[in-house]
């Protein structure tokens, strides 16, 4: 006990026993200080996600918020493009065998339709002026709209072939196979990614440019139609670019490949390239992808390294619009489409560049009228109504599509 040597001997048993019942030291709380960088719960970027879109979209599309949120949060329904390229000429059978059918032809179907009636009101109205007879108001405005109503048979290329499921029905598309000539024989994609296509209106003949082309979907969807005389396909990112150039090899023969120019430019760049040079345009730009961004954390631009991107997409999108529209020939046309919800992202972007391009650049740019897409393709999709300028397409539990925003511009 030498470490006791200078204490008295009942001090030193007292020490041996411990303290008395009465003296116990009472255990201390110690406070470290808090490392956030280290520490603290990393909130996940879905989250951040959903609750940006709650706060803005609510506000947006008010009472179909809950169930375009729903739709979001579940899993994606998937359309069946058709390889036209393709040797296998029995997987449209397969495919109705299995109860789906081609939303593209339904809508052409309904198109034609749709201009026999507006012949027969056409002709109707006329025999009831009778002559001398002056038309009465109502006369008036039906031959008005029969004369202004869009193009409908037009506007839809029946060379694309989409087989979808109907409204409810949850049936997954098996994985896509390759064909004698190692060709696979179709593409699945979320179906309203090929509205924008289909809205471009691609005629025979027309030089066309893919803005922001990678992953290679609407690429695709634009050689399945035939009718391009040239398509030059862009995207700034070489990875991306690589997709794309996968995409072509596994559904594209190669003698219409080479009918195809890649290249990975900033697409903000390209009037300085090749402006006033084609017919037809398509600007699918980069956005908030909102059904990744609550599904997936990965490459997710809700993440905080990214909230400046994030920020400056609005600014991004409008270049890449007004580099498409100075990409286009006098009289050609742009198709502007985005996976998002937002009218910051979507109606503002078209309005600023419609403006833009009269006061800067002195050119007239026309918003075309889409709203016959709503009644052709109704029964596939969930459309919303009150969009200021081109069309949108809502996620909803029975057709869960989308989003996708799309939007006509020519070039006068």
């Amino acid at each position: 006990m030498a470490a006791l040597g200078g204490c008295g001997p009942v001090a030193a048993a007292l020490l041996r026993r411990g303290p008395a019942p009465g003296l116990r030291p009472v255990p201390r709380r110690y406070r470290y200080k808090e490392k956030w960088a280290a520490t603290a719960p990393r909130i996940p970027c879905t989250r951040l996600a959903l609750h940006h879109f709650d706060m803005s979209y609510s506000l947006q599309l008010k009472d179909l918020w809950p169930s375009v949120r729903a739709g979001l949060l579940c899993e994606q329904k998937y359309g069946a493009l058709l390889n036209n390229f393709s040797a296998d000429d029995y997987v449209s059978q397969e495919l109705e065998l299995m109860n789906a059918t081609d939303f593209v032809s339904e809508g052409f179907k309904k198109a034609q339709q749709g201009a026999a009636a507006e012949e027969v009101r056409r002709e109707e109205s006329r025999s009831q002026e009778g002559p001398g007879k002056v038309r009465t108001v109502m006369q008036t405005e039906a031959v008005t709209q029969a004369e202004m109503s869009p193009p409908l048979r037009a506007s839809i290329s029946s060379n694309i072939k989409c087989y979808t499921y109907s409204r409810g029905d949850i049936t997954r598309f098996r994985p896509a196979r390759q064909d004698s000539l190692g060709l696979l024989d179709y593409y699945l994609m979320d179906a309203a990614s090929l509205l924008p296509v289909l809205a471009l209106n691609v005629q025979r003949g027309d030089l066309v440019l893919d803005l922001c082309a990678a992953p290679g979907g609407k690429t695709l969807a634009l050689l399945q139609t035939g009718f391009c005389g040239h398509l030059a396909a862009n995207d700034i990112s070489i990875s991306r670019t690589k997709r794309l150039y996968s995409i072509l090899n596994s559904y594209i023969p190669k003698d219409i490949r080479e009918t195809v120019s890649v290249t990975s430019y900033d697409g903000r760049d390209w009037e300085q390239l090749e402006g006033d040079t084609f017919h037809k345009v398509l600007v699918d730009v980069p956005c908030t992808t909102d059904r990744h961004s609550v599904m997936e954390e990965e490459n997710n631009i809700f993440h905080k390294r990214r909230t400046k991107e994030r920020q400056m997409l609005p600014m991004l999108q409008l270049q890449l619009l007004m580099a498409g529209i100075l990409a286009t020939k006098p009289g050609g046309e742009v198709v502007y489409s985005t996976c998002s919800l937002s009218s910051l992202q979507n109606e503002c972007v078209i309005e600023r560049a419609v403006d833009i391009a009269e006061t800067q650049f002195n050119i007239s740019v026309h918003v075309e009228d889409l709203s016959h897409f709503r009644m052709l393709f109704q029964d596939t999709f969930s459309f919303f109504t009150d969009c200021r300028l081109g069309e949108l397409v809502l996620p909803h539990l029975t057709a869960n599509f989308g989003p996708m925003y799309f939007c006509k511009l020519r070039r006068v």
